[in-house]
């Protein structure tokens, strides 16, 4: 099988569904003349022309607007957000408008819409550009929050998204557009809300999603040194949540471990935290431990990053705690 880096899987979605329906359009800083800030929209606009694939002005309030307006009116959007740390000056437009014209409308008006970009940390770029806000759109309902950890994942999940006729949330890492994996030659689609078993094992369920998988796995494999067998389940979508996925691992491991990159309180993983003691509580045989990032903006320099972001050691150790080792 063919092996792509996840931009071009990002790229080949893209251009598949601009391809399909003339109604798909592409907007956002540097998405057209600069190629996109991290080359995802490369060689697009040769292809589709200024009218579909649109720079626009540091504007993000403005042209998401424009976005939501035009998807409310028959087109289907793909707002490139250069990061989402930059759709906070826009999310107004994201939660008040494109979150909520369905229900307010009666159902008269769809948003088939799709809001990308970067999210979370991505080495030395200081607090204000590293934040993990995947839970704050997870909270609002009328949207879809997916996170993807793979360039095959990304290639159908985008593709889903786009065709969706809810607004989606596609939250991407700065850090893995270069990372490489197997992508099938034809088309194929992957369904929102499904998650995936990124490795099978028998002691310890462990959920995550996004770019922390990568460093799950890489915990997960100094784990299996010590005997210790850890199932991965990787959420890829985070609104919804695949629970019956998370419920079947538990009953067969019986102890969880939660790793998201997000601050502790009101996070992903507090929300399964809840779900599972609530519905999956007589299969548990040690109380549920999480990892998230340390409770502060993230610091600039190296050493503080290391520690204030999940990482190996701090997994090895949760891992180890449900099992009641010692670390």
């Amino acid at each position: 099988m063919r092996v792509l880096q996840f931009r071009e899987a990002l790229r080949e979605a893209l251009n598949e569904e601009m391809r399909a329906d003339s109604n798909v359009y592409l907007i956002g800083e540097e998405v057209a003349e600069y190629n996109g800030a991290y080359k995802v929209s490369q060689g697009m606009l040769e292809e589709f022309g200024e009218k579909r694939v649109i720079d626009t002005p540091i504007a993000e309030l403005g042209f998401a607007g424009i976005a939501v307006g035009s998807a409310m009116n028959g087109l289907r959007p793909v707002v490139e957000f250069m990061t989402f740390n930059f759709a906070l000056v826009a999310i107004d437009q994201v939660i008040n408008s494109a979150a909520k014209v369905y229900s307010m409308s009666g159902g008269q008006f769809n948003c088939p819409i799709v809001f990308r970009g970067p999210t979370a940390s991505a080495g030395q770029l200081g607090a204000q550009h590293s934040q993990a806000f995947e839970s704050w759109f997870a909270n609002t309902p009328g949207l879809k929050v997916i996170v993807p950890s793979t360039p095959y994942d990304a290639k159908g999940l985008l593709k889903s998204a786009i065709r969706d006729n809810d607004p989606v949330i596609f939250m991407e890492s700065e850090q893995m557009y270069g990372d490489k994996g197997e992508v099938p030659e034809g088309e194929y689609l992957i369904p929102i809300g499904v998650a995936d078993i990124k490795r099978k094992g028998t002691d310890v369920t462990l959920v995550t999603f996004g770019k922390i998988v990568h460093v799950v796995l890489a915990a997960c494999a100094e784990l299996e040194k010590d005997g210790i067998s850890v199932e991965v389940i990787d959420l890829r979508t985070v609104r919804p949540i695949d629970y019956d996925a998370i419920y079947t691992s538990i009953k067969k491991t019986n102890r969880l471990v939660i790793v998201e990159e997000a601050w502790p309180l009101a996070s992903i993983s507090g929300e399964i935290t809840y779900k599972v003691q609530h519905e999956a509580f007589d299969y548990l045989d040690a109380p549920i431990q999480r990892v998230t990032s340390r409770d502060v903006p993230l610091p600039y320099a190296m050493n503080l990053i290391n520690e204030a972001l999940p990482n190996v050691e701090r997994i090895k150790g949760a891992v180890k705690s449900v099992l009641y080792k010692k670390a």
